[in-house]
């Protein structure tokens, strides 16, 4: 909820892949439409070398010098009537004269591009390439405020002009080539693995290695600052040896993401440690910054990682960037026989750019002097009248509720071999803490064990007008008011002060030596049978520790404990996320009756509810989610150790047998393969043939199958093949139709579904190709449940 801040670098996203690229002119700058922009550039040129050659003439001609008789100096076709500048594809008209005169020479188009007339298309596509690029950075000169930027984007601009007027590839000139300076950025993190954390066991070293790719990734996409903002951030500092490395990363690394007529080479390959001094401590900062801010949108499997590895893993790797005496910079330095290189350059791509996810809840909350009239909460609900020192929840209370006896579903595992396998687990309780390099434990783990030990504890509290005032609940519920107040910065102070410290508002209070760290205030309404939860946030420095998870967890098993299964809450767009991870979704359970006139509508906030199952134990959930993992994985093992059965092979393919069953297989039965009974496969060839040539004659026919009716042409979609592996069309299918290729449904099955997801896998979900293969695939399946071939 809070404002976006200005930063001096790039604004890092934060994931598996790193940093998106942000486009020329937007260095210092959240790079949010970058990936868009890259795109755009992409489709405009796919688009443009589509067009008819007359159409490609009269675009080349703009950027070609007048070949006329008399040594015309015209170095490019004007039209009369002329298109914005620059010059927009689409905005153009569909007919193009020759003859049509320039504006500027009084020359025909003709005369202007005669050296293309026996140019092949392939040629006439690199130069297109080059004319949008120039384009491109055209616009970039105009919009670039900063005077060092605009000078080298217009430097490129002219050498890109001059390579479309000699009909040339556009070469940098300079007086180093990449790379300039060894061992790179990336051989240096290589051999840091290496010297420090050779003698880890794999599993761990290989955590060690995603780290070391993400940290490469994030350099390859990140944004320096202009030597501008450099100045007048580090005064002292030596500018000048930083604009010669920031002049070579807009030339070889920045610019080409987006204009790839010129050489693209990655950051980590070329630079080396100098340029990683330039930058290592703002990224840092900037990197652990925003991974805490966006840490409840970040996956599962990364959480860890990211939140607890990553930190350690740079402060380890500060140390040696900037220690004059660092081995791994040597370029004698030896690689151990135990390690091996990262593969970087497998993992380079730039995913969709992360906008920031605060950790906090409702933007707005229930004004009491506005609610309708309700019942007040129940004398057990009341934690003041009982307790004034307030209800402190204790980790190992029981849930008091009925133990359902269900009755035995078929294949259920029996009990006696479900008891033995757990006398071979340790309990859970007794399981000592994480390790380091765990990436897997559960988000609330650590808290779990931190109030296990008594770092934390957990009190519901709240303000009283019928007791005396107790001088520690005002403290903490000052302490709350501070932390709301500090973590949604845009909620007025008075706002929260009223709700927080409102007899008919209760708040669950994290308290971490003696002080409030956090906490969730909420409004319970029994008579409605739902709470409405206020505020929910955790103080910025500690935000690492799955304490939101915790709090959560803590608050669902106290209103189980009132009989109240049911939450409500207005969540902005930056608290969706959260919100879904705690079980939260848009589809409310509660009645609209129910709640309506209790709670208000806000704008721009989400209805978000969770129903709570009085039959889980919340905050020892994923304790049990582990343990059974960890009972699978036993029965698993039972199960492979029977069936390690070597079988003799199968010799009655010798005698001449052509075909068996699958079930006559030895031991195939008891891997636990059964025979798939979905669908009905048509025995008969012919009628096999005729059902599938109707399909198939029935999808091309569809109004949505343009697209995937012949071969994808290279010439129109560069770089497919290198995307698609396997293509496939529907004149493909025909011909395979045709051969009696498909003896099963599966397969023919299968050739259609590669159709679709090879479209997906390469075109943008916005896109048109992209529709029609949904839509496609909709026509296709029902088709097929037609015909009887799958179950409706």
């Amino acid at each position: 909820m809070a404002d976006s801040v200005g930063i001096q670098q790039g604004s890092p996203a934060v994931g598996a892949a790193g940093l998106v690229p942000a486009a020329p002119g937007a260095a210092g700058t959240e790079g949010s439409g970058a990936a868009g922009g890259s795109a755009r550039i992409a489709a405009k040129k796919a688009q443009l070398r589509s067009s008819p050659r007359p159409k490609k003439l009269e675009k080349l001609g703009v950027y070609s010098s007048c070949k006329a008789e008399g040594a015309c100096k015209c170095n490019g076709w004007k039209s009369q009537n002329p298109p914005p500048t620059p010059p927009q594809t689409d905005q153009q008209s569909n007919t193009v004269n020759l003859q049509e005169p320039c504006r500027s020479c009084s020359h025909t188009l003709g005369d202007h591009v005669t050296h293309l007339e026996n140019v092949s298309e392939e040629e006439m596509n690199r130069l297109l390439g080059i004319v949008l690029d120039v384009e491109y950075l055209y616009t970039c000169v105009h919009k670039e405020e900063d005077a060092d930027t605009k000078q080298v984007y217009f430097s490129l601009f002219k050498l890109l002009r001059k390579s479309i007027l000699q009909m040339g590839k556009p070469m940098l000139e300079a007086q180093e080539s990449p790379p300039f300076e060894k061992p790179s950025i990336e051989q240096g993190v290589n051999n840091f693995v290496q010297y420090k954390f050779s003698h880890l066991p794999s599993k761990e070293r290989q955590t060690i290695m995603e780290l070391a790719k993400m940290f490469l990734n994030q350099i390859n996409y990140w944004q320096l600052e202009t030597p501008s903002q450099r100045r007048q951030r580090l005064p002292s500092d030596d500018v000048v040896g930083y604009k010669v490395n920031y002049t070579r990363w807009l030339c070889y690394c920045n610019v080409p993401q987006f204009c790839d007529s010129l050489p693209r080479y990655e950051t980590t390959q070329i630079f080396g440690r100098t340029l990683l001094r330039s930058v290592f401590t703002v990224m840092r900062k900037q990197l652990l910054e925003q991974a805490r801010q966006e840490k409840d949108k970040l996956p599962p499997e990364k959480r860890t990682l990211i939140l607890t590895h990553f930190p350690k893993f740079l402060s380890m790797l500060e140390e040696e960037v900037y220690s004059h005496s660092s081995p791994i910079w040597s370029q004698d330095f030896l690689v151990g026989a135990t390690g091996g290189q990262i593969p970087i350059h497998t993992v380079i791509s730039a995913p969709p750019v992360a906008r920031p996810i605060y950790y906090s809840t409702s933007p707005v909350s229930v004004d009491p002097s506005t609610c309708g009239s309700v019942s007040p909460a129940r004398k057990p609900a009341s934690v003041l009248e009982s307790n004034p020192v307030g209800e402190k929840r204790k980790a190992s209370e029981p849930l008091h509720h009925e133990e359902n006896k269900r009755p035995r579903v078929v294949g259920d595992i029996p009990m006696d071999l479900i008891n033995e396998v757990m006398a071979t687990i340790s309990d859970p309780a007794t399981i000592p803490e994480t390790s380091l390099l765990s990436a897997h434990s559960a988000r609330d783990e650590a808290a779990r064990l931190e109030e296990r030990r008594g770092v934390i504890e957990f009190h519901v509290i709240g303000n009283s007008l019928n007791q005396k005032p107790n001088k520690r609940i005002l403290m903490w519920l000052v302490g709350l008011q501070n932390v709301f107040s500090h973590q949604l910065p845009r909620m007025p102070k008075e706002y929260i002060t009223r709700l927080v410290f409102d007899p008919k508002h209760k708040t669950l209070s994290l308290i971490k030596d003696g002080r409030v760290i956090g906490g969730i205030c909420f409004r319970m309404f029994p008579s409605q049978g739902f709470t409405e939860i206020v505020f929910c946030a955790v103080t910025s420095n500690e935000q690492v520790k799955g304490y939101g998870t915790h709090l959560m967890n803590h608050l669902k098993e106290y209103h189980i404990k009132h009989e109240i299964l049911n939450f409500l809450t207005y969540a902005d767009e930056y608290a969706i996320g959260y919100f879904k991870k705690q079980g939260f979704s848009k589809d409310i359970k509660v009645p609209k009756a129910k709640y309506v006139g209790y709670i208000k509508d806000y704008e721009g906030a989400t209805l978000m509810g969770c129903e709570l199952n009085p039959s889980i134990p919340y905050t020892e959930f994923s304790v049990i989610i582990k343990k059974q993992k960890e009972i699978i994985k036993k029965l698993i093992e039972r199960k492979q150790a029977q069936i390690r059965k070597v079988y003799p092979g199968l010799s009655c393919f010798k005698d001449g047998v052509r075909q068996i069953p699958i079930e006559s297989i030895p031991g195939i039965r008891e891997t636990g393969w059964k025979p798939a009974g979905k669908g009905k496969e048509l025995k008969d060839p012919d009628q096999l043939y005729s059902t599938l040539k109707i399909i198939l004659q029935h999808v091309k026919n569809h109004q949505n199958a343009w697209p995937f009716m012949e071969p994808v042409k290279k010439t129109e979609a560069p770089g497919y093949y290198q995307v698609i592996r396997f293509p496939m069309d529907l004149k493909t299918m025909s011909e395979r139709l045709k051969s009696r290729y498909y003896t099963t449904r599966k397969l023919f099955m299968a050739d259609m579904q590669r159709i679709f997801t090879n479209c997906r896998e390469y075109n943008a979900p916005e896109s048109e190709y992209y529709k029609c293969a949904n839509i496609l695939e909709k026509f296709f399946y029902t088709k097929i449940k037609e015909a009887g071939l799958i179950e409706k």
